[in-house]
């Protein structure tokens, strides 16, 4: 062999060394940046509201009133209603449950209209969901956990008060949910209403603040975020204005400063909001975060064809009895400007930003300019150097698109419909019945040697109790990047996740089993008003890198 062919092979070899180690590098960089997968090309339905229930089930549901979905209801059954705005008889579902495990599906019966509706889950797992649109804005429905063939939505008429749609629901520590707001109804009001000797059971509270923050006929001020704090007030957020709401004694307890830049951040001009990590190991604080919305002109300003810049800015701001005077917003800026976005918490602590577009505004043909990229923001980094932009979805998710939080890491993500009907075909972002999933960077297989799997658990918490999580890793690092962390599933509609919290549980001591096994021994939640009861996913995280959650009830024995 000469020395022009021995040259000419080793410049062929170093060329494929090349290629080798570049596509590896791609593989890396990409379960870095996170992984989408594509579930479900069709579910029939736009996925407008999703709750992940504690049997690994999600309901998802649109709404009842722009015709046929794509989705049979099984045996012949059909929908009769009379005040349909479009047609009376509808034999397609506009609800399903998705079997996480299985990637299935199955139609449910919903008989009113969920449109722009709420929800939140009492501490037995069921579903409440409440308002709508038309016949369904006085309507609760029910859904318990169940796995049978008949299992399916029950609907209460006529239990609201006032009309909820676009109201925000909260779970409270005595197991009700607070019903706030909505369209034109400046009050709220409770459920369940279970005590003739309790008159807030069946009164609806005036509420100033929503009437003060609404803007004329674009309003700005629906969906208002809504967080229960440590100290059992509520933090309320509309418009660009916060209060803190004792709603024991229906008093305003004090405002807090607006949020920098007078832009209203609720929908129509909708950002996200966040309650950020609870920790137990820390002197007990709340933070909240708000991102992204719209120009206050911007609703007005589509009709005209004109899409303004949505907000790129982030607020945060901590809640602390010890410095009341002292909470004030600190603002910073994202890698892009974001409307419509859904803000999750991951079992990481960090938070995802997901879904929505760079222009315009929510509602029907509203947006432009989809943002496709997730953004992933680790709140306990420097600043400036808190955001990662992940891998680009194929599919534009704006008005109407919605994403949770799943038991295994993962977001489930669906919906767009920016349209009054479905419609597929001749419009620039057509309705969307999928169903797709993102894998955070934390499922990349390079931290599969990181990542805790959990062995056994005591699967009932009490308040201020010592229990116990056995675990194994395949390459346990040290015991102090270890943690116990409980997430509550959260009703998402309208890039906004409500009930959504995490708190780190306090640490009590961690040990080694036998090899490669661990028990970590946490005290279960302080309080109520920091836990309300119910079922969390329970994550043991390793040097940033979560187990599969684990189903939990956090008990309180005063509920029984």
């Amino acid at each position: 062999m000469d020395n022009e062919t021995i040259i000419f092979l080793l410049l062929v070899m170093f060329i494929s060394l090349q290629s080798l180690v570049a596509s590896q590098m791609l593989v890396s960089r990409s379960g870095i940046q996170g992984e989408w997968r594509l579930l479900h090309e069709s579910i029939g339905v736009s996925a407008m509201h999703m709750q992940l229930l504690r049997n690994n089930k999600v309901v998802i549901f649109d709404r009842t009133d722009f015709g046929r979905s794509n989705l049979s209801l099984p045996g012949g059954r059909c929908r009769y209603d009379s005040h349909d705005l479009v047609i009376s008889e509808d034999c397609s579902a506009h609800s399903v449950l998705y079997d996480v495990g299985s990637n299935t599906f199955r139609p449910l019966m919903v008989q009113t209209d969920t449109w722009c509706s709420s929800g939140a889950v009492l501490p037995d797992g069921t579903l409440v969901q409440t308002g709508g649109y038309n016949d369904g804005d006085h309507i609760i429905r029910t859904l318990a956990p169940c796995t049978g063939k008949n299992c399916d939505w029950v609907e209460l008429p006529r239990t609201l008060i006032q009309r909820r749609w676009y109201s925000t629901d909260h779970i409270l520590p005595d197991a009700r949910i607070i019903v706030i707001g909505g369209r034109n109804q400046h009050n709220y009001e409770f459920y369940p209403k279970n005590s003739r000797d309790d008159p807030s059971s069946f009164s609806a509270f005036w509420l100033q603040f929503l009437s003060d923050t609404r803007d004329g006929d674009n309003e700005n001020n629906l969906y208002p975020f809504v967080f229960l704090l440590p100290d059992g007030n509520l933090f309320i957020f509309a418009n660009t204005r916060t209060i803190i709401l004792d709603y024991k004694k229906h008093e305003v307890v004090r405002e807090l400063p607006s949020i920098p830049g007078n832009e209203p951040r609720n929908y129509p001009s909708t950002g996200s909001a966040v309650l950020l990590p609870l920790d137990e190991n820390r002197p007990m604080q709340a933070e909240i975060m708000v991102c992204g919305g719209a120009p206050r002109r911007a609703f007005g300003l589509t009709d005209y064809g004109v899409y303004m810049t949505a907000l790129s800015s982030c607020g945060r701001i901590t809640i602390s009895d010890d410095h009341v005077s002292d909470s004030s917003w600190k603002m910073e800026q994202m890698p892009t400007p974001r409307v419509m976005s859904d803000m999750l918490i991951l079992p990481s602590g960090d938070i995802i930003l997901i879904n929505g577009a760079a222009r315009g505004t929510a509602g029907w043909e509203n947006a432009r300019n989809p943002v496709t990229r997730p953004m992933i923001y680790r709140p306990n980094r420097a600043e400036n150097n808190r955001f990662s932009v992940m891998e680009a979805s194929t599919r534009p998710r704006l008005y109407h698109s919605t994403a949770i939080l799943l038991t295994d890491g993962r977001v489930l993500v669906g919906g767009s419909n920016p349209h009054k009907f479905y419609n597929f075909t001749g419009v620039d972002f057509p309705t969307d019945l999928s169903l797709e999933s993102f894998s955070p960077p934390y499922l990349a297989p390079e931290y599969a040697p990181l990542k805790p799997t959990v062995l056994s658990i005591d699967d009932i918490l009490m308040y201020k109790q010592p229990f116990s999580v056995t675990f194994t890793v395949p390459k346990f690092l040290k015991m102090g990047i270890v943690s116990v962390r409980i997430v509550a599933p959260s009703f998402t509609t309208h890039s906004f996740s409500m009930n959504q919290r995490m708190v780190v549980l306090k640490r009590v001591a961690i040990s080694t089993v036998s090899d490669n096994t661990y028990r970590f021994i946490a005290f279960g939640p302080s309080t109520k008003e920091i836990a309300p009861p119910g079922y969390y996913m329970l994550f043991v995280v390793h040097a940033g890198i979560p187990s599969s959650g684990v189903w939990v009830k956090i008990h309180d024995i005063s509920l029984y």
